[in-house]
């Protein structure tokens, strides 16, 4: 496999586009190696759901698409970001709070850590945010034959 591998897709800022995002990535790990049906496919497609809900509820109508990036370094690092072009970044809620939403990046930020990953949000140039999900790459290593 490349050292470097990458693949992105920009949706419209809408609820359907959700499931195409989750889809995507799930396709795009599939064709890395991941199992569909393993646990970490199953986790990554929970974050990827959070995200691009989250960039699609809460930057209120102010980013017309999102784009999803899949990025796999050396077969080691699975990275994942959203990005969208809303100002407004996302709220750090305690678990404890009792709301109706606000809980995806709680969620988020618990299945990463659970993953040993690392969750981060780094501004882009036109003023927006991706938010970067980071973790180990776990595909099996292909049989001796």
């Amino acid at each position: 496999m490349a050292d470097h591998q990458e693949a992105t897709v920009t949706l419209p800022s809408d609820p359907a586009s959700v499931s195409t995002a989750r889809r995507y990535v799930a396709d795009v790990l599939t064709g890395w190696g991941l199992d569909a049906a393993c646990e970490t496919s199953d986790t990554v497609r929970l974050i990827v759901s959070e995200l691009a809900t989250n960039a699609v509820q809460h930057t209120f109508g102010q980013s017309p698409t999102f784009t999803v990036d899949v990025r796999l370094e050396r077969d080691e690092q699975l990275s994942i970001g959203v990005t969208d072009s809303h100002p407004r970044w996302p709220q750090r809620l305690p678990a404890a709070v009792q709301q109706d939403n606000g809980r995806g990046m709680v969620i988020i930020r618990w299945l990463t850590a659970e993953c040993g990953g690392r969750l981060s949000v780094r501004p882009t140039e036109d003023g927006g945010k991706t938010v970067w999900i980071e973790l180990p790459w776990a595909a099996p290593a292909p049989s001796p034959n």
